[in-house]
């Protein structure tokens, strides 16, 4: 539904979604400048400003999934596999050979 006058402007669902594509990418950010912070201090200020943009995602997330807005399949067992091997293969790739 329109939300302003004359039906101009961006839908509730539309605006969930803009606010949840941008706490993605603040996670992202943060989570990168994490990375190449060496300074420990810093490193605690950053995991705050990861730790709430990430509660941030969840609840924008929960808000969507809850009207519809967000749908999301249940991944298989056979995916689920699938998916820790590739992540231990990566995590260990010497057990490879």
């Amino acid at each position: 539904m329109p939300n302003n006058i004359e039906g101009r402007g961006l839908t509730d669902r539309e605006m969930l979604q803009l606010c949840l594509e941008l706490e993605k990418g603040r996670c992202r950010s943060i989570s990168q400048t994490m990375l190449e912070t060496s300074h420990q201090e810093l490193r605690k200020i950053y995991q705050q400003w990861l730790d709430n943009a990430n509660d941030n995602q969840i609840q924008l997330y929960e808000v969507m999934s809850q009207k519809g807005w967000y749908k999301t399949a249940p991944a298989s067992v056979e995916q689920i596999n699938q998916t820790q091997k590739l992540m231990q293969n990566n995590l260990h790739p010497d057990n490879q050979f």
